[in-house]
């Protein structure tokens, strides 16, 4: 587990001093790995925080966060996004049909394509608003009836419909691995796939395990307990 787990006291949770202290210790496991500096961009998962929580975060230079929700983000991101125009926000939850036109319109990167009837929409609503998240196929490693995303053995074929039926570029794959398994052949998994199909973007790694993903590959991780805390109770 990573030394930043949630403070039991709120009040000293400060964005972006773990911010700083994260990037050191990804780029001593970058070094470890022999990977080269700076391979790996840190996803801020912001979900379920405020914009007062949000801002220490950007104010220290950090622009790519990631969000579950499609309505939270459209309620929280447009006045930060005014205040701070080059952020990158990345969806990184479930993605229903009947949300496409507003993730389209609010995200820069979807991560959690993984059905033929969410890639036909993606492809609808592109073309109409001219505006082009880029792409990533979530694939359930663990193959676990309960998580989205597809069956590893079913993501070539998936990738190939999106390329060549519904006109789509996918950018990388993305994981979330079983909570009790040992992430390691997840991330391996994962990296391999993305080998076979050419994809640069490997999103994988959250705030218990972010150094080992780095370690394996990782170019995406996603980490937000250990940047804000732990998540607000509704």
């Amino acid at each position: 587990m990573s030394s930043h787990d949630a403070l039991s006291d709120d009040n000293a949770i400060d964005p972006a001093a773990n911010l700083a202290s994260i990037a050191a210790e990804i780029e001593s496991a970058l070094a470890e790995a022999g990977r080269r500096p700076g391979a790996v961009t840190i996803t801020a998962v912001s979900k379920t925080h405020d914009a007062d929580r949000i801002r220490p975060a950007l104010d220290a230079g950090h622009r790519v966060f990631g969000e579950n929700r499609v309505q939270e983000a459209m309620a929280k991101w447009p006045a930060l996004k005014a205040e701070y125009p080059d952020v990158e926000l990345r969806l990184i939850g479930p993605l229903q049909t009947n949300k496409v036109k507003e993730a389209v319109a609010t995200f820069d990167v979807i991560e959690s394509l993984d059905r033929p009837k969410l890639a036909r929409a993606l492809a609808a609503e592109t073309e109409k608003q001219d505006r082009r998240p880029k792409l990533f196929i979530q694939v359930n490693t663990g193959e676990e009836p309960q998580k989205a995303g597809l069956a590893p053995a079913d993501v070539p074929a998936f990738y190939e419909q999106c390329r060549k039926e519904f006109g789509l570029e996918i950018e990388g794959v993305m994981c979330i691995p079983p909570a009790e398994d040992d992430p390691a052949p997840h991330f391996a998994l994962l990296a391999k796939i993305a080998k076979s199909l050419g994809l640069s973007g490997l999103s994988m790694g959250m705030s218990g395990d972010y150094l080992l993903a780095a370690q394996l590959g990782a170019t995406h991780l996603r980490i937000g307990t250990a940047i804000f805390g732990a998540r607000p109770v509704p």
